[in-house]
């Protein structure tokens, strides 16, 4: 069994040799290249390549790379100390010889183990330089097992062997095997001393590049499991979105998007993006996403609710600022009111196919503080369209952002087309490969809800309206052929509207909407939002939301501009 580079064993050489200025000179430079060449990115697999490719030819005609895995991969974390039962990843591998003759050496990306029996065992396991000047007949087979099989058992055989960890900030990432023909001089113990000082600085880029590599994936999965997956299905508008990351190379970004329902069978749609990449990017387009969904579910302006963001944006002490444009579409008034904070504006593709971009007060972006969003309402018509995106798919390097906007404008939409093909001619048309920034892109087709499908009535705050209320909801119920829903409707209804009279200073009204659900709206001028008391210290009265919660196949409150809203929503019966 061989011995490190410099204990007690086999003859391996000579030992502290003096060196020649020459011999200095060269090594310093090796050095020194090593510095300069290795670790330009922060690609593991590339800086693994680059100091392969400096020692091949210069020091080797053969050098790999294999890093414990546990290190590099999700499968599982890594022992304490390298054993026998430690498995390596081949990331990089140079050769300079005849392709033919390493035919069945192991690949970049093969796993390995490394019996502590080799060299490459010896090396990991004691964390030291391992040398064995010429690999005599009766060891090659097991060297050449380390290497990719027992066939290689005669390309191994005869050569100088020289095996050095790879260790940074106290932990072995793995081994550089290197080897010589045999018509060079063996490895000697000054090669040893110069490439492990030179394995100790190749080391500090592979854990750098390793570390940035596990805060990108981290920061992928966090940011993934934050971006919706499929659009929610909201009467009277159909959504499609769509996300890119930027450079594979680069860090993630922090572009999200949303589209939340609202009361009234309204729906907030939404798209952002954070200043900056990485993990912290990530975790700062978390907490905007989960802030404006909350203040979404307030019903909100949306010029109040950005307003509300940026305040929150301040108390968080976050430095990341963030651009973002919230739009809020009524499908029964077929109304569009928009705030933006900063971002790129919003197209809207009319019924002719005609892009227009919309003028909104521009605000600034959240976590400035202290400035005003202006919010902006427009009418729509049914068929057009909202198409929302970020920077990253209109703005061209070295080129003006009005260019793409203007492309986004031109007939790029079809609004025969569904969303889910809007977007990806969009896509198709605009994005390209060079593209460095992230790419979240949102469109929503406005269809309406159609005026025979809504029914609204202003009550008076009187008991008498409960009775009133009954009647509306049975004759509009019939009329509407779901007299099966209408013992249910009723009772719910008279219990919300009862609550509502009882709170009420001078409105109430009462709101129905068949789409492919029934949708019942019970709204008043009071602010407080009614709560869900515990069963057992209800007396007679306060029943109302228990009912509710328990017949309704959903149910929610918001606060309104003014007042309050409580809605339930029942399933429509089979046909």
């Amino acid at each position: 069994m061989p011995a490190p580079a410099g204990a007690a064993g086999p003859p391996s050489g000579r030992l502290g040799p003096f060196l020649t200025n020459g011999q200095a000179g060269e090594q310093l430079a090796l050095l020194n290249e090593v510095g300069g060449k290795v670790g330009t990115t922060l690609d593991l697999g590339f800086t693994a390549r680059e100091l392969c490719q400096v020692l091949v030819p210069r020091v080797a005609d053969f050098a790999c790379v294999d890093l414990v895995d546990g290190l590099i991969s999700d499968s599982e974390l890594p022992a304490a100390r390298p054993d026998d039962d430690t498995m390596l990843r081949r990331v990089a591998l140079v050769y300079n010889e005849a392709v033919g003759a390493w035919d069945h050496v192991l690949s970049e990306g093969s796993l390995v183990s490394m019996p502590r029996r080799t060299p490459p065992g010896m090396a990991l396991q004691l964390n030291q330089p391992v040398l064995v000047p010429v690999v005599s007949p009766d060891v090659a087979v097991d060297y050449a097992i380390a290497l990719g099989g027992a066939r290689l058992a005669p390309v191994v055989s005869g050569r100088s062997m020289l095996v050095v960890p790879l260790s940074a900030r106290g932990t072995v990432l793995g081994i550089l095997k290197l080897l010589r023909l045999p018509d060079r001089a063996p490895f000697d113990e000054s090669d040893a001393a110069t490439l492990k000082e030179l394995a100790v600085r190749a080391a500090l880029s592979l854990d750098n590049a390793r570390l940035h590599r596990a805060e990108a994936r981290v920061a992928t999965t966090l940011q993934r499991s934050m971006i919706p997956t499929r659009p929610p299905q909201i009467p009277g508008v159909q959504i499609a979105h769509r996300y890119l990351p930027g450079d594979p190379k680069a860090q993630v970004g922090g572009d999200w998007f949303d589209a939340i329902q609202l009361p009234g069978s309204r729906v907030a749609l939404v798209v952002g993006d954070v200043m900056g990449h990485g993990l912290h990017s990530a975790a700062a387009m978390g907490r905007f996403r989960t802030a404006m969904q909350t203040l979404a579910a307030l019903d909100l302006p949306p010029g109040q609710l950005l307003r509300h963001l940026d305040n929150l944006a301040q108390k968080l002490g976050d430095d990341h600022l963030a651009t973002c444009l919230y739009a809020v579409y009524d499908p029964i008034n077929r109304t569009c009111e928009l705030a933006s904070a900063g971002h790129v504006p919003p197209v809207l593709v009319h019924p002719d196919g005609t892009g227009e971009l919309l003028e909104i007060p521009a605000g600034a972006p959240i976590g400035v503080g202290g400035v005003p969003f202006v919010a902006k309402t427009i009418d729509v018509s049914d068929g057009s369209m909202l198409v929302l995106c970020t920077d990253g798919l209109v703005e061209v390097r070295g080129g003006d952002i009005g260019a793409g906007l203007a492309a986004l404008c031109g007939n790029l939409i079809d609004p025969q087309q569904s969303p889910e093909q809007a977007c990806d001619e969009v896509l198709r048309r605009l994005h390209t490969d060079d593209r460095k920034d992230d790419v979240a892109l949102l469109v929503a087709r406005f269809d309406g809800v159609a005026p025979s499908k809504v029914a609204t009535w202003d009550l008076t705050v009187d008991h008498r309206e409960v009775g009133r209320a009954r009647s509306l909801v049975r004759e509009q119920l019939a009329a509407w052929h779901l007299e099966a829903l209408s013992d249910t409707t009723e009772l719910l209804v008279s219990e919300l509207v009862t609550n509502a009279v009882r709170v009420a200073r001078d409105t109430v009204q009462l709101q129905l909407i068949r789409v492919d659900k029934l949708l019942v709206e019970v709204s008043d001028d009071n602010h407080n939002l009614p709560s869900l008391e515990p069963a057992e210290q209800l007396g007679e009265t306060g029943r109302g939301l228990t009912l509710v919660t328990k017949l309704a196949e959903r149910w929610g409150t918001a606060r309104k501009a003014v007042g309050k809203v409580v809605w339930f929503e029942l399933p429509l019966p089979h046909a």
